[in-house]
Parts: C-alpha cells; structure tokens; sequence
C-alpha cells in the first residue's frame, strides 16, 4: 500500500511537471497574442491561464510537502498541504474572475470602441485549446483521487472552456465586425471560473472542518459494525478526512462480554477495520472496544 501511495505521488509529480511547461509555453503566446490582437477576451484566458501556472507550482509543491513522513508533531504527516494547495487554487481562481468582469464591463460601457484583430485571436486561441486538452489528458487520470490534483484538472479545463469561447468571438468578430463579443466571451470566462472556484472551495472547507466526506454514509457504516458478529452497539462515531481519499474513523464499540472473556478482541478488531477498510474505503480506523457495563456509565455518549 505504502509503494502504491509513493507511486501515485511519483506519478502526479511528473503530470504536474509536464502540464506546468505546457501551460508556461502557451501563457507567453496568449499574452503576446493578446497584444498584439487587442482582445480582451484573450488577455482575459491569459489571465486565466496564469492562475492555472500558479495553481500548478502550488499542486506540485503540495505532492512533494504531502509525501514527507509523519513525525511525533505531525502524526497524520503532511497529506493535509494537498487541501491548503486547492484552497489557494480556489482563491486565485475567484481573483481572476473579479479581474476579468471589471474588465469586460468597463471595455462594455466605454464609447471608445477597442482595436480588436479576429485573425491572430483565432490562431492564438486554437493554439490554447489544443494545449489544454493535452494537459488535461495528462491531468485526469489522477483527478478522482486527490482534491489537489482535481483542483489543478478543474483549472485546466476551464481555460480549455475560456479557449473554446474566445475562439467564438474571434469567428463572430471576424465574420460581422460585432466587436462587443469580445468583451462578452470575457464575461462568459468568469462565469465559468466561479462555479468551479466554488465547487473547490467547498470540499476544502469540508476538510478543514473535519465533516464527513460527502461519498460517506455514516449511518449504513454503522448498520455494517453492527451487524458483525459479537457487536452488541455502536456509539461515539467520528469520519473525516486527513485530504481527499485518505478517511480516518473512530468509534466505541460495545461487544458481547464472552467476546473479551475468550480472548477474540484481536480478532474482531480485525474484522472491523477490514469491514471500513474494503467497503468504505477508509485508510485508518481506531475502535474502542467496551462491555455493556462499561458503556452503560460513560457520560457523553452520542451517536
């Protein structure tokens, strides 16, 4: 387990590397292009492609602070930095999107109407589109399993959408002259970053706030330790996540007093852990082992 852990970490390192000289080569070209094309739209993806440079070098610093060991102060180690690397990447997402609308509406309002060359705004943004999709097809396979990595995939492809709609102003520039759909992709850019900032934000906030991971259902975890053989109630139950795909459990565990009497504790200890281990997916589990009459006189006991 411990060789896969190293050779997932190991693997997203090198699909972090690759997509960060994918979108460093690509962030020059739009600026150069955004320039050059007077596009508000492309300056607006480059802006976007930015915060995804930085949400990489973020991610890829959280897999190599992650994969140091744990040490006497911290116990769960250092997977956690994958959680405050996804909520930078959250964060700078929403900076862009507030950049990018101040921008748009501005250039809107503004009687001046912009200089704006369709032509290298098409070529510029096809050239976007088409890095993107690489860099996405080397980010998604790792997307499902860390909230760093998803954070970084969920970047990516939110500038593939930014490229596909600057794409579209070009064309509608360059074939009726209506200049506004510059600002308007601009515009179609931010909504696109918030949803995505917020979807982020929000299972990193479930993180640090210890709650029980949404694809955990804490109630038929329960229903399963009961129904093991000797296991007479279930209370104080604890989820939460160290970081994404990496769930720690801790509950009391009332048994049977025969149970303890004969010498099985180590056994049903086993059985439980691989009970959360095979059907939860949890990584670390803790059970207090209790008879009855114990359990009867603790004072805070919840469910």
């Amino acid at each position: 387990m411990a060789h896969e852990h190293s050779h997932s970490t190991s693997t997203n390192r090198t699909r972090l590397s690759l997509a960060i000289g994918i979108v460093s080569v690509v962030l020059v070209v739009e600026i150069a292009g955004a320039w050059i094309s007077g596009s508000l739209a492309l300056l607006a993806d480059a802006g976007h492609m930015f915060s995804d440079l930085a949400g990489l070098i973020i991610a890829l610093t959280a897999t190599v602070v992650a994969a140091r060991p744990a040490t006497d102060r911290q116990t769960f180690g250092y997977q956690r930095a994958e959680v405050f690397g996804a909520l930078l990447n959250g964060l700078i997402l929403l900076a862009v999107a507030a950049f990018v609308v101040v921008g748009a509406i501005t250039r809107l309002v503004s009687p001046t109407e912009p200089d704006v060359h369709g032509t290298p705004m098409l070529i510029v943004a096809v050239i976007g589109l088409v890095a993107n999709c690489v860099a996405l097809l080397l980010l998604r396979p790792a997307a499902k399993s860390s909230i760093n990595m998803r954070g970084a995939y969920l970047e990516v492809l939110g500038d593939a959408l930014g490229s596909i709609a600057v794409i579209i102003a070009a064309v509608v520039i360059l074939t009726t002259g209506f200049w506004q759909a510059d600002a308007i992709a601009s515009l179609l850019i931010s909504a696109m970053i918030v949803p995505r900032a917020y979807s982020l934000l929000r299972d990193v906030v479930r993180v640090l706030s210890e709650s029980a991971p949404a694809d955990t259902d804490v109630a038929e975890i329960r229903a399963h330790l009961l129904g093991t053989a000797g296991v007479v109630a279930v209370h104080d139950v604890h989820v939460w996540a160290i970081t994404s795909g990496a769930h720690v459990f801790t509950a009391h565990i009332v048994v049977e007093s025969k149970v303890l009497d004969s010498g099985g504790a180590g056994a049903l200890l086993d059985e439980l852990s691989a009970c959360l281990s095979h059907h939860f997916d949890v990584e670390h589990s803790t059970f207090q082992l209790e008879p009855a009459e114990h359990a009867a006189h603790e004072d805070h006991t919840h469910l």
